[in-house]
């Protein structure tokens, strides 16, 4: 594991997740094999079936794998990133405010410019939900797949390489929810989850840039995950009403990749990534031995 930490890493966050998950595959909210349904609390069941798995999956895997590979001066180094919420105010505006943005711009085109209202219930709740949201899906997720996996990804491979090998596993993490009411199982579309893949792999690379602009910030990355999240599951359904499922996801996976075109394009593939000096490099988290290897590649 000490030599592999990032096979050992996706194996884990995946093997973990998949089977605290298990149960609720196979009760009555998914599968049905098994005749219990687990109980609604705030109106949905996914707190209880799905949350617990994402918890012991990806920010349990880093937890794990950085105490075993870098000890106290690694666990540090993790945590820092972890609580890194000092940086320039513009950030919060952009992370804050160009997912909305975005989504809106994506829901007016596919819906042919059909727009309605939100309601003033919905309004309240945005705020009160993103809130919630950063300590479940955010903190469940980001100090996983940002904290951990992605700086060592860009020490081995270009920036835009590690956002195209971190994005698909991301995806392919939230799989086996498709069998669950999560993923809108039974009525779901069979292509539901490839056009879910082909959002990560886009939005991916969108959360990375923004990773990257601001000094390896795991609470940005966390704001710009769970914005999506919310207005996806507040005001979506209420602005674009003739949008249904399949749809609504396939507006934000377009949504997402001409976002990410456009990053590709303007910073060059670089995405906003500085690679650290070989002597700083266990400071960021990265083997120096990683660093020195991949210095070439990601200054070209």
């Amino acid at each position: 594991m000490r030599a592999y930490p990032l096979i050992s890493f996706f194996v884990l966050a995946n093997g973990l997740s998949w089977l605290a998950w298990l149960p609720y595959i196979l009760s009555q909210n998914g599968l049905g094999i098994w005749g219990y349904r687990f109980p609604d609390i705030l109106g949905t069941s996914q707190l209880l079936g799905v949350l617990p798995g994402a918890y012991v999956g990806p920010i349990g895997a880093a937890l794990g794998m950085t105490a075993l590979v870098g000890g106290r001066d690694g666990l540090r180094v993790w945590a820092r990133r972890l609580w890194r919420w000092r940086v320039a105010r513009r950030w919060y505006a952009i992370t804050l405010l160009a997912v909305p943005a975005g989504m809106l711009l994506t829901g007016l085109a596919f819906s042919g410019g059909r727009i309605s209202a939100p309601s003033a219930a919905a309004l309240s709740a945005f705020v009160p939900m993103l809130a919630f949201q950063m300590i479940t899906t955010g903190l469940a997720e980001e100090p996983g797949w940002r904290d951990f996996a992605l700086p060592r990804l860009q020490s081995r491979f270009s920036p835009l390489r590690a956002a195209f090998v971190l994005g698909p596993l991301w995806g392919v993490w939230h799989f086996p929810l498709f069998l669950t009411e999560w993923g809108g199982y039974p009525d779901a579309a069979w292509t539901r989850p490839f056009v879910f893949l082909a959002f990560c792999v886009a939005f991916n690379i969108v959360m990375s840039w923004v990773f990257n602009r601001t000094g390896q910030s795991v609470p940005l990355s966390m704001l710009m995950h769970v914005g999506v999240n919310t207005f996806a599951s507040v005001m979506w359904t209420e602005m674009f009403p003739s949008l249904d499922g399949e749809l609504a996801l396939a507006a934000m996976a377009t949504g997402a990749t001409v976002a990410a075109t456009a990053l590709v394009v303007a910073t060059r593939g670089r995405l906003g990534y500085t690679p650290p000096a070989p002597a700083l490099a266990w400071e960021r988290g990265v083997p120096a031995r990683l660093v020195d290897h991949a210095a070439p590649g990601h200054r070209s």
